[in-house]
């Protein structure tokens, strides 16, 4: 079969089209035919080696981190699916391999798709909800009444962490373009700030929380909009000592060197009394069965910018990274 196989670190050039062997469902495991895949800037950040010391894979690997699909195959021990269920998956930090017609992924990782959803939809909302939900629910401890800042709410994180915020019961305030403002209004965001026109840090003062998706001097502006205690979760930052120890389960090592490494960014959230994580999400199939539901039940929308072929990957990849999408990008796989 062919998959779309990281072959070192670089650019667009290092990932391949080429002919892999397709897996099988060892003990623990279910085979999945994959009918559509999600693209991540975590994909980018992976293959151009920014995340290397918190996982560095053995090249070459077939890439993608996220896919729905149906169950081909159920391996030993496993219970609760059957060959045939329609399911999707944000697959092992340690194994990936989305990008590809099989793949396969520990059952406990897998939920069944949301029944109101097709293929390409469910495909966009693994990766994005988790880190969502685990951000707002897990390290925010996002509470009725709470005002929340989620920067870039229009991208494919922000559209779902708006909505999972406003089902929290908390207010949100968002930044946005012009094009995207009516798309994360309609998704529950209160006050959208219109980041080419307006600074967020001129309007917003005294906020209970704030998910940071963009990074650079949005992160640290975040700091000066909250109320003393208050804490900052980003997925762009700089990782620090929790991310090693309670997102990847490494040992002191990676810790300390995190450690040193956050050390600035971590005193300028100290210098304004606020906290700073940085989160890598944690696959985990019973969150994905809570999106489900709450997609069911009409609490959260998935929202879909492209879906290319699969044969166009590196299309979708060079769209996904000008950095302009609103929503998710998708491949498509010949079924």
């Amino acid at each position: 079969m062919q998959g779309y196989v990281m072959t070192g670190y670089g650019d667009a050039s290092v990932m391949q089209m080429r002919e892999v062997p397709q897996p099988t469902a060892n003990p623990g495991e279910l085979l999945i035919k994959v009918h559509a895949a999600g693209l991540n800037p975590l994909d980018s950040r992976l293959r151009q080696g920014g995340l290397k010391p918190l996982t560095r894979p053995k090249l070459p690997w077939v890439a993608g981190n996220e896919l729905a699909g149906i169950v081909q195959e159920v391996g030993a021990g496993v219970a609760g699916f059957a060959v045939g269920d329609r399911v999707f998956t944000r697959v092992a930090t340690t194994g990936l391999g989305a990008f590809a017609p099989y793949a396969a992924a520990a059952a406990d990782l897998v939920a069944k798709m949301p029944q109101s959803l097709d293929f390409a939809a469910a495909a966009g909302l693994p990766l994005a909800g988790l880190t969502a939900i685990q951000a707002l629910r897990d390290e925010l401890g996002v509470r009725a009444g709470q005002r929340v800042f989620i920067s870039g709410g229009a991208g494919g994180v922000g559209t779902l962490a708006i909505q999972l915020a406003a089902w929290m019961g908390a207010e949100v305030a968002t930044t946005a373009s012009g094009k995207g403002a009516d798309l994360v209004r309609s998704l529950g965001a209160e006050t959208v700030i219109d980041y080419k026109r307006q600074k967020f840090t001129d309007l917003l003062h005294d906020y209970d929380a704030a998910f940071d998706l963009i990074g650079g001097q949005d992160l640290t502006d975040a700091f000066t909009i909250l109320k003393p205690g208050a804490k900052v979760v980003t997925v762009t930052g700089m990782p620090e000592p929790m991310t090693a120890r309670k997102d990847l389960g490494r040992g002191p090592g990676l810790a300390a060197l995190l450690w040193l490494a956050s050390a600035k960014i971590r005193r300028q959230a100290r210098a304004h009394q606020v906290g700073y994580r940085f989160l890598f999400m944690r696959p985990s199939g019973s969150d994905l069965t809570l999106l489900a539901r709450l997609v069911d039940e009409g609490h959260l929308k998935v929202v879909t910018d492209r879906v290319f072929p699969f044969e166009e990957i590196a299309d979708a990849f060079a769209y996904l990274d000008q950095g302009h999408a609103k929503g998710k990008v998708v491949v498509r796989m010949a079924t």
